[in-house]
């Protein structure tokens, strides 16, 4: 069994601080497209479509604009935190599995093998 020292224990707290940061950060910045980008339409159609100015009060316009942005937040976030962990369990891999090429025996796959 291998012992953990203080050291590593440090370093891998830094590596999860400097990765949630960057998600945080990425998660903010497609939050502040979405809002954008669903706020235009929404409010628009509000004050061109009379089924829209009839039925969608601001509470249901800010509902809508907050809900895309807290998707789109946590889904560009996720996918961040997701690409941080592979290419660091990538680079902490034994030497042997860090070989990704395929040495295959010259046969064609089909086409749902192929990358």
């Amino acid at each position: 069994m291998s012992t953990v020292s203080r050291a590593s224990l440090d370093q891998k707290l830094a590596l999860a601080k400097r990765c949630s940061r960057e998600a945080t950060l990425a998660g903010a910045k497609a939050a502040a497209v979405a809002t954008i980008a669903s706020a235009i339409p929404t409010l628009a159609s509000v004050r061109m479509l009379p089924w829209a100015k009839a039925n969608i009060n601001p509470t249901g316009q800010a509902l809508i604009i907050s809900t895309v942005a807290g998707m789109a937040y946590f889904i560009a976030a996720d996918k961040k935190i997701l690409s941080l962990a592979r290419r660091h369990s990538f680079e902490e891999a034994p030497e042997h599995l860090r070989n990704t090429s395929f040495q295959g025996t010259g046969h064609l796959h089909p086409a749902f093998f192929r990358p």
